[in-house]
């Protein structure tokens, strides 16, 4: 059974908590990622999404200079880099995540997306699964 450390990036873009959400949507731009985990040393203490920025910032009338910490999400679900696939797959599809921070303690070492399921033939089949999931009607991101 393939593991996380097979398939997952382990060059992530961060930001930290001295950003702020404008600097994070910046960063979003340029990396062309929907997400950016947020650490303080190597810790991982949250993740932003595209998604974050907008229902937790701007709809809730956030000026972009806000800290992170007032849009990010700190309650987190994570990967270790020998959990297999499988049971990453079954985390997101629970979770309603597309993207899994991986974690060696509490030290962020990567990340792995939906999309790296679904171009890695042992795991494509585990990816339409917890695509279809966490797309299901009635099940929201929250």
């Amino acid at each position: 059974m393939r593991k996380i450390r097979d398939i997952m990036t382990s060059d992530v873009e961060t930001c930290t908590l001295l950003d702020n959400v404008f600097e994070v949507a910046v960063k979003m731009k340029e990396w062309n990622v929907g997400s950016i985990p947020i650490v303080d040393e190597d810790k991982l203490v949250g993740m932003i999404t595209d998604r974050d920025i907008v229902i937790r910032g701007i709809a809730e009338k956030h000026p972009p200079s806000s800290k992170v910490e007032s849009v990010m999400s700190d309650h987190l679900v994570t990967a270790t880099p020998d959990m297999s696939t499988k049971e990453a797959t079954k985390l997101m599809a629970d979770h309603q995540i597309r993207r899994l921070p991986v974690v060696e303690g509490e030290k962020l070492v990567g990340i792995v997306a939906l999309g790296d399921f679904a171009v890695n033939e042992m795991t494509d089949e585990q990816a339409q699964n917890a695509l279809s999931e966490i797309s299901e009607p009635g099940n929201h991101m929250q």
